[in-house]
């Protein structure tokens, strides 16, 4: 597990699988958006080599070359995406994933149905301009991780209680059960009802919201690519404090002409002192004070089964290594222990559990075999760097939170385990 390099390059193509006519094609380079964009006869040539092994009923998902990763997917049977990247030891679980929220950005923006009926390709390709920003966002060196862990990017307001409240009754005053605060692309507090959003909108609209211009409202209509891909719902967005915007996720009513501002002053003015508490959180997710061990240089909590999860690099002021570097680090060395170490559940097997399930009608041999099983499940693993930088990692994972720690060479290896289960035990009430 290293680090990537600064100047690493990734293309996004996107095509109809049935013509292979290229829909868009985006490019990032260290991070930032370019406009780079590959040659046809490239993009003609990793279209065809994927639609040659269909024809012979083989599926090509993913290949190597010295420099470069490259992974397909088709969805629907009706869009082809493709993903080259040059990012060393680049891992085919983080580009399919990107794979996955990009295709879910699309339904977003335009919907299931257009995009599996495809009968105009000028028209979509229009259409789709709006999802280039989102779809950006992905491609660069952003400070959120649920792309990539699948689960939404939380905080931990100081006040979380009053805020709660106020989220609640100004639900009921308003006639919608799905709202949230947000800030910087992070959930701070959500009704139920929000929190009960599939994936991989429940991830999507905190980030389209934070990857926004500023804007004091907005009413923007988008789809759901798990709970309504086909009809569109109304996606209204205020902003209380600049970075902190209260989301509202509804039908045709309420209108935004509706959310006067003696409404909003009636929920929100009592609580500026508390909304103010919440606009550092966003890069740190965690309130002051928290008690951190000083050698914890960042940190991501998941909620496996909640499907949130808490990242910061930022718990302890500056030191080194940098933000940006420290990012790099944790997504590396997730995606690292994600594949080798804790693979995720399918849900099959998930079912499968629940219905083995030790009980009084339990033989001794499925008994057995379930303790058997439970006792050959990895719960930690650590890391060391090699030689010039010597940060040491550590993954615990417990019941349904699995937490990752970037720590300071100068910890020592022999306390990892127990410094990551006293972190693991401070964190649990919070998520």
């Amino acid at each position: 597990m290293e680090e990537e390099g600064p100047g690493a390059t990734v293309h996004l193509l996107c095509l109809a699988a049935s013509s292979g006519v290229p829909l868009f094609c985006r490019s990032s380079r260290g991070g930032t958006p370019t406009r780079q964009q590959l040659p046809f006869s490239v993009i003609g040539s990793l279209n065809g080599v994927h639609m040659f092994g269909q024809n012979l009923e083989v599926q090509l998902n993913s290949a190597k070359t010295e420099d470069t990763t490259v992974v397909w997917r088709s969805f629907h049977d009706s869009i082809t995406l493709i993903v080259l990247s040059s990012e060393e030891d680049t891992s085919e679980l983080r580009l399919e994933r990107l794979l996955q929220m990009v295709f879910g950005a699309m339904v977003l923006f335009v919907g299931l149905e257009e995009l599996t009926d495809i009968r105009n390709v000028e028209r979509l390709k229009k259409e789709l301009r709006a999802s280039y920003h989102l779809i950006d966002s992905f491609l660069g060196d952003s400070e959120l991780i649920g792309d990539l862990t699948q689960c939404v990017d939380c905080v931990i307001p100081p006040e979380g209680s009053p805020l709660q409240e106020a989220l609640s009754g100004f639900a009921e005053a308003t006639g919608t059960a799905f709202v949230s605060l947000v800030v910087s692309g992070r959930v701070v507090a959500a009704t139920d009802s929000w929190w009960r959003l599939g994936t991989p909108e429940s991830v999507l609209l905190p980030w389209l919201v934070g990857s926004l211009p500023p804007q004091a409202a907005r009413d923007y209509p988008v789809y759901l690519p798990h709970g309504s891909p086909t009809v569109p719902h109304r996606l209204l967005t205020l902003t209380l404090l600049p970075g902190l915007e209260l989301c509202l996720l509804c039908g045709p009513r309420p209108s935004l002409s509706q959310l006067d501002q003696q409404l909003l002053e009636r929920w929100w003015q009592p609580l500026l002192d508390p909304l103010r508490t919440c606009l550092p959180l966003g890069p740190r997710a965690l309130p002051d004070g928290f008690p951190l061990h000083a050698d914890i240089l960042g940190l991501l909590l998941l909620h496996l089964e909640l499907k949130r999860c808490l990242f910061t690099v930022e718990p302890l002021g500056d030191k080194e290594p940098s933000a940006e570097q420290r990012r790099r680090l944790l997504r590396n060395f997730y995606t690292m222990v994600t594949t080798t170490q804790f693979p995720p559940v399918s849900p099959a097997e998930k079912e499968a559990g629940s219905r083995r399930v030790p009980g009084p009608e339990s033989g001794p041999a499925e008994k057995a075999e379930d303790v058997v099983r439970s006792a050959q499940q990895p719960r930690a693993c650590y890391v060391v760097l090699g030689p010039g930088s010597g940060w040491q990692f550590m993954a615990l994972h417990l019941g349904m939170r699995l937490l990752l720690l970037l720590l300071s060479p100068q910890s020592p290896t022999y306390g990892l385990r127990s410094l990551a289960t006293n972190t693991l035990n401070a964190l649990t009430p919070l998520l």
